[in-house]
């Protein structure tokens, strides 16, 4: 792993879109690198739809070389079926980080909104615009699914360099 620069990768599963976004951080500063979401057709068959996520996350993985993942867990309360096809989307992150031999880091949605804004019930609109203030963004990241990409890189790195330097 580097030592002066931090690299993270952040993704937002779903099977209709995944958001992903890299960010990087030297010393105190945060940088994005790269940042979209995949989305998916649902003409498309489902395997196709769990290949193109493979694929085209392997590409971002292959671009920015991550140090590690940080992949937003998932809550969905009753809704099962959708919660079925996501875990199954999630199982494609998983095997790539596998490959990759790719730490992964999982925190909720409410670590993510804590870890940004002091709370864990923040609104997405205001993880959004921390988010862009954050990482200098000309522009909210969009979709929304992008933002959380990034806000779980941003929460991510912060777990990571509080672990290094509680270990040193």
């Amino acid at each position: 792993m580097r030592t002066s620069n931090l690299i993270c990768l952040g993704i937002d599963p779903g099977l209709a879109r995944v958001g992903y976004g890299a960010v990087m951080q030297s010393g105190s500063v945060l940088k994005a690198l790269n940042y979209g979401c995949i989305e998916t057709k649902p003409a498309m068959t489902f395997t196709q739809r769990l290949l193109t996520i493979y694929n085209l996350l392997q590409e971002q993985i292959t671009l920015c070389n991550p140090d590690f993942l940080s992949v937003e867990r998932l809550y969905f309360g009753r809704n099962t079926a959708t919660a079925g096809n996501v875990y199954q989307a999630r199982g494609v992150i998983m095997l790539l980080s596998a490959q990759y031999n790719l730490q992964v880091f999982e925190p909720t949605p409410n670590k993510i909104k804590l870890s940004l804004c002091g709370t864990g019930k923040a609104e997405k609109k205001r993880i959004q615009k921390v988010v862009q203030e954050v990482l200098e963004l000309d522009e909210i990241p969009k979709p929304d699914d992008t933002a959380d990409a990034l806000a779980a890189a941003i929460t991510g790195l912060a777990v990571k360099v509080a672990s290094n330097t509680e270990n040193s």
